[in-house]
């Protein structure tokens, strides 16, 4: 039986709400990454275990892609929203205790827990709530307010010489302003399967039906993590500066702002596939240019910036396209796995990463970023997609 407590439609004010959880909890993970990897890397910690200890934010992401569509059926989408908030917040406070290990582990697998429940509700309400001619465009935006968030957080790094936990307390207060936004929405819920769609047969229909389109989210969880928690011990081994390599991140996050709506609109108007199989392929060239800047700094930025953004919108985009070719009822289920691929690709990234720049080579991880994504646009040519949306 399909519930008739579905969303209506996108009103200004929710969308707005949506996009400032959205731009907040982008803006905590961005500081959160970088920041702690160095504050770890200062405190004598080899860059594999810093690697691993980052992971643990995306196994607390991934772990609750198993449960979490249960709670926002029962719930609604407000309530766990508010739910994740109040564990990201709570975490924050207790960053500031100490550099153990085994507490950081602890308070990243809180942090990812909450994260990945106001993620998944908020862009799940997006993509139900939006008209199909307009779905990129929606997607797009919810893109732009993570990626302006995510580009911001790294400046937070510069609040250190006030105190260590001046960072910490900043975005808790930020995240207390957008609760009180999300406390006047009211609560809504997504559409339920129907029985023949329910189960494990959503998922394996999912597979069968784009298994293309759930590869952006694996690809944008090695690209953000790695970049987030591999490059500043990159950056650092180059001798950049902690400004110089929040500037970078930045610029990493700029580009994919400047270029993530008019992605989205094109997208709406020549299809999504030809939009993620070109920025894949031009993304993968770039990525492998990086390491031949060196130090050149400026020429860094340019990289940078035209990197994420031709990268910086698959995670929308391939949602977008998951929309396009679904039906309605397996959203959900759709939304589900490309949290999972992200997750699995957000733990790969550091760990990687990590063992990479210690083991093989400093410029390793641009090389197989740009690889990854080389063997993506190359996927493209083979997957044809059946529309079943409805």
């Amino acid at each position: 039986m399909i519930s008739d407590r579905v969303p209506a439609g996108l009103s200004s004010y929710r969308l707005i709400s949506l996009l400032l959880v959205v731009v907040v909890a982008g803006m905590s993970q961005g500081l959160l990454l970088p920041l702690l990897s160095i504050l770890l890397e200062r405190s004598g910690i080899s860059s594999d275990m810093n690697g691993m200890n980052s992971a643990a934010l995306y196994i607390g992401v991934f772990c609750t892609m198993f449960f979490v569509e249960k709670p926002v059926l029962r719930f609604g989408y407000k309530r766990v929203i508010m739910a994740g908030i109040l564990l990201v917040t709570l975490a924050n406070l207790l960053f500031p205790i100490g550099h153990s290990l085994v507490l950081w582990f602890v308070l990243r697998l809180i942090v990812g827990v909450g994260d990945s429940s106001l993620h998944y509700a908020t862009q799940l309400w997006i993509v139900s709530s939006s008209p199909a001619d307009r779905r990129g465009r929606y997607l797009s935006l919810y893109g732009m307010a993570y990626g302006a968030g995510f580009s911001i957080g790294p400046l937070g790094m510069n609040l250190l010489p006030l105190g260590e936990w001046v960072p910490f307390v900043a975005t808790s207060l930020f995240f207390a302003i957008v609760m009180l936004l999300v406390l006047k929405m009211p609560n809504e819920y997504p559409e339920r399967a129907r029985k023949r769609e329910s189960g494990e047969n959503r998922f394996v229909r999912t597979y069968r039906l784009a298994w293309f389109v759930l590869i952006p989210g694996l690809l944008y969880g090695l690209m953000e993590s790695s970049m987030n928690s591999s490059f500043p011990l990159y950056g650092v081994r180059m001798g950049f500066g902690t400004e110089w390599i929040s500037l970078l991140l930045l610029a990493f996050g700029i580009g994919s702002l400047v270029l993530q709506l008019p992605l989205g609109i094109w997208s709406d108007r020549i299809g999504r596939k030809p939009i993620l199989m070109g920025c894949g392929f031009v993304g993968s060239l770039l990525f492998v240019a990086i390491p031949f800047a060196g130090d050149r700094l400026f020429t860094l930025l340019i990289l940078f910036a035209l990197t994420g953004g031709l990268v910086g919108s698959f995670y929308s985009l391939g949602l977008a396209y998951a929309a396009d070719i679904l039906p309605k009822a397996i959203l959900p289920a759709a939304s589900v796995i490309a949290s999972i691929h992200f997750s699995i690709g957000s733990i790969i990234g550091p760990t990687l990463g990590g063992y990479g720049i210690r083991y093989l080579s400093s410029h390793s991880l641009f090389l197989f970023l740009g690889s990854v994504f080389f063997l993506f646009a190359l996927a493209g040519f083979w997957f044809k997609p059946r529309n079943a949306a409805g």
